[in-house]
């Protein structure tokens, strides 16, 4: 298992052929209270980049990016009822969906964390 990060500020939890995405904790703290997330259906294609899910908070609404390519196999329907969890456990209880892999050479291009830290470091 191993976890890659985005500009966007999005992880992916890579186990096999399917990746877990989630917002990092630095996302979190930019957004504030997020009281509302929108996930995507389950068994929708989408293409790296494209926007998949929605997390709204008191500040702003964002889009969440699929880091990579592949088909929504799961989604956190929990959110709907709980948004709060992407605060309290922005890698945990928070995650978004999970994508069923159609390209895994594109996880070549995400950061690890080493390289994640420093990007963020780089923003303040």
């Amino acid at each position: 298992m191993s976890i890659k990060y985005t500009n966007e500020h999005e992880w992916v939890r890579v186990e096999g052929d399917v990746g877990t995405i989630g917002i990092t904790s630095y996302a979190q703290e930019q957004l504030g209270d997020v009281v509302f997330v929108e996930v995507p259906a389950v068994g929708r294609k989408v293409a790296k980049g494209d926007s998949v899910a929605v997390v709204e908070s008191v500040k702003a609404a964002s889009d969440i990016y699929a880091p990579v390519s592949g088909e929504v196999v799961e989604a956190n329907a929990a959110l709907a009822d709980s948004p709060g969890d992407v605060n309290a456990e922005p890698t945990g209880k928070g995650w978004f969906f999970k994508i069923k892999f159609s390209n895994k050479a594109e996880l070549d291009g995400l950061m690890d964390e080493a390289a994640y830290d420093a990007f963020v470091k780089s923003l303040g």
